[in-house]
């Protein structure tokens, strides 16, 4: 009996042992897979990797990362990547520098639809007016991130004067292009700065400079960068002096936002009166059909109703495209 207690004794001890070895080793598994997947050092090198991978131009070199995530979901990863067009709406996302996957947009959208297409129905509105508060509700994040990616455009654009001109210090110092590269991507700030060291690790992951280059302006749709990538390439085909064309380069930049600001300023009261028009007869009946809705009930019950307001919507839009047209200035 005593015998048999040690034996026991001695094979419990024996567990407890392992079971304390086992709840380490699952410790120490679980440290090592957040480590690798969900550390801060892991979630920047997956951003990078995937500001990489949004930039490929489809040549014939390999990229570092063949296809950037649509979804964090695999099942709808593959579903998303046989729909087109989702390609373009990701690199939209990634040029408005948004942290946000096509999937989540996507989610936003459909969410404020339909919470768009009850209120309506709450307030009394009919069904068509409904149904197109619910798709304008579910265009206002695409209208949102196409503002955002227009004012990060402009915020680089505005910073490539000065990127080039730390370029050329850069060579007049003795400094190889590279370099340069690389001190805008650490001396700038965002946008720019962000887009440089891309570039600039493109080519420290063996990425030849040509591509790297262009891979940059697939990225920004500017016609300022692609001057400067232009400029870059043919010298480095046919030689020359590169510090002297980058600083003619910058100057017809800055030349070229003096000449925009003064037509911003001569259009802007044009723009604030064609706001104003084209919002204020919806917000009115909006109002009016808060207040009383059976005195807007004619126009979409009666059928000349339905006609008068098929008609002030056509002219409405006619109007809205003329002013339009008007107050673009080309430069």
């Amino acid at each position: 009996m005593a015998l048999l207690s040690n034996l026991f004794a001695n094979f419990f001890m024996v567990f407890l042992v392992l079971a304390f070895v086992a709840i380490v080793l699952l410790l120490e598994g679980l440290y090592l897979f957040w480590n690798t997947y969900k550390s801060p050092e892991a979630k920047k090198i997956e951003r990078r990797l995937h500001s990489l991978a949004a930039g490929a131009t489809g040549s014939d070199e390999t990229p570092i990362l063949k296809q950037r995530l649509l979804s964090a979901a695999p099942a709808l990863q593959r579903l998303m990547f046989g729909i087109p067009r989702l390609r373009q709406l990701d690199q939209l996302l990634q040029q408005s520098g948004l942290k946000i996957s096509v999937a989540r947009l996507l989610f936003l959208a459909l969410c404020l639809a339909i919470v768009s297409y009850g209120l309506a129905l709450l307030l009394h509105f009919p069904a068509v007016i409904a149904l197109a508060l619910a798709v304008a509700a579910a265009a206002a994040p695409f209208l949102y991130v196409q503002r955002r990616r227009a004012e990060r455009m402009l915020r680089l654009e505005r910073q490539l004067p000065d990127a080039l001109d730390l370029i050329c210090r850069a060579l007049r110092a003795g400094h190889a292009f590279g370099t340069g590269l690389q001190m805008v991507g650490e001396e700038m700030t965002e946008p720019i700065a962000g887009e440089f060291r891309i570039t600039h690790e493109e080519v420290n992951f063996g990425v030849s400079l040509q591509q790297a280059l262009l891979n940059m302006a697939a990225r920004i749709p500017s016609t300022d960068l692609r001057y400067f990538v232009i400029a870059v390439l043919i010298q480095r085909d046919s030689g020359g002096n590169l510090t002297e064309v980058l600083s003619n380069l910058s100057v017809l930049i800055r030349e070229r936002f003096k000449l925009l600001e003064k037509v911003r300023v001569l259009s802007s009261e044009g723009k604030l009166s064609a706001w104003i028009l084209s919002i204020l007869p919806f917000a009115v009946a909006g109002v009016i059909n808060i207040v009383n809705p059976h005195f807007m009930q004619v126009l979409w019950v009666d059928d000349i109703g339905l006609k008068m307001v098929g008609m002030a919507l056509l002219m409405m839009l006619l109007g809205i495209i003329w002013m339009r047209q008007i107050i673009r200035i080309h430069v």
